[in-house]
């Protein structure tokens, strides 16, 4: 019986990992800045979560999980060691297509979101690319509401100042310009 209820559980988690790993990753990626650092974010959340999944079915698997990375991210910044060493030549990776615009577009936004504090971008992904409210965001990130909402400006503000972001025309980028960078 336990065997069984283990190997259910394990499936669970499989179908999870799949169906929100990819979320999770650009999210980590989004708050990161780095590919690299974002996958041990990422990993290091699974391994979390997989430990308590027994708990974590019950709720909403992805917010927890969510959660864990953001954590995962914080701790990072507040280590600040990097073991990460250097290699002369990055691997070759195969494309399977033409991705030239969007990496453009991937690296400006890395370089606009490199701009804010770690508390502005973590409230700038969560919003935009996780979709998360106002009131979710707060409790998710253990702050009040109105802290939020001027993080939230603070770091919008910063965005529109931003001459890499102004739109096609040359003009800056208006406080109701759509930016929609896919990550």
């Amino acid at each position: 019986m336990k065997r069984e209820q283990r190997r259910r559980q394990d499936d669970e988690f499989s179908a999870f990992v799949a169906g929100s790993g990819r979320q999770l990753l650009r999210l980590a990626e989004l708050l990161t800045g780095d590919p690299e650092r974002a996958k041990d974010i990422v990993q290091s959340a699974l391994e979390r979560a997989y430990l308590h999944w027994h708990r974590i079915t019950g709720d909403d698997p992805t917010a927890y999980v969510r959660r864990i990375v953001v954590n995962q991210h914080r701790d990072w910044w507040r280590r600040r060691r990097n073991h990460e060493l250097p290699v002369e030549h990055i691997p070759d990776r195969p494309l399977t297509d033409d991705l030239a615009d969007r990496q453009a577009e991937r690296a400006l936004l890395r370089q606009a979101l490199g701009t804010l504090t770690r508390r502005e971008r973590t409230v700038v992904v969560l919003r935009y690319y996780g979709d998360l409210t106002e009131a979710a965001i707060a409790a998710e990130l253990g702050i009040a509401p109105g802290t939020v909402k001027s993080t939230l400006h603070r770091a919008m503000s910063k965005l529109r100042a931003l001459p890499e972001l102004a739109d096609r025309s040359g003009g800056a980028v208006s406080p109701t310009t759509h930016i929609e960078v896919t990550v």
